[in-house]
């Protein structure tokens, strides 16, 4: 399994330790705030054992983020393949993190990894980010890593119930050729 590391933050596997300050992020109503609802303990560590599982099977995926120099657990970073549900494919990158560590460019700095990683380790053309329409913040980190949102991309995000959370926005990042560099 691959393991990200930046200045920072290290970008890891899942451990037992997470799974409450996990479960405390979702249960967080500023956290979940584009999101259609809380997580119960439950569904927050079932939530773990897939990203974990993802982690196994490919070696990358949803890792857990902890920052180097206190060895806390914020959230987590990386890359899944799209749903299959949704009206694109691809690869997507994500991240989710603590309250608390917003603010410190710890999404940016987390997502250039899992972004790089997925380019250079895994040869992807291209790279896409999804959110609710009024999550701004996660569209500023989107954009500060680069990518480009075409309004004609925008959807209906099929696991979302109808509401202000359904309408969603889609990013995309390219791969740069040789020509690019």
């Amino acid at each position: 399994m691959t393991n990200l590391r930046t200045d920072r933050l290290i970008l890891r596997p899942w451990r037992e330790s997470d799974l409450a300050p996990w479960a405390a992020m979702n249960a967080d109503p500023e956290v979940r705030e584009y999101f259609p609802g809380l997580l119960t303990r439950e569904q927050s560590d079932s939530s773990v054992a897939r990203f974990q599982a993802g982690l196994d099977e490919r070696g990358w995926g949803w890792w857990a983020v902890e920052v180097v120099a206190t060895g806390e657990f914020i959230g987590f970073t990386g890359l899944d393949p799209v749903d299959a549900d949704m009206p694109f494919t691809g690869v997507e990158a994500g991240w989710r993190l603590a309250r608390p560590a917003w603010g410190h460019g710890y999404a940016t700095e987390a997502a250039r990894a899992a972004l790089a990683f997925g380019f250079e380790g895994l040869g992807l053309a291209e790279i896409l980010a999804v959110t609710a329409v009024g999550n701004l913040r996660s569209q500023a980190v989107m954009r500060r890593l680069g990518m480009t949102r075409d309004p004609a991309d925008d959807f209906d995000d099929p696991g979302v119930p109808e509401g202000p959370l359904r309408r969603s926005v889609l990013y995309r990042l390219r791969a740069r050729t040789e020509a690019q560099a």
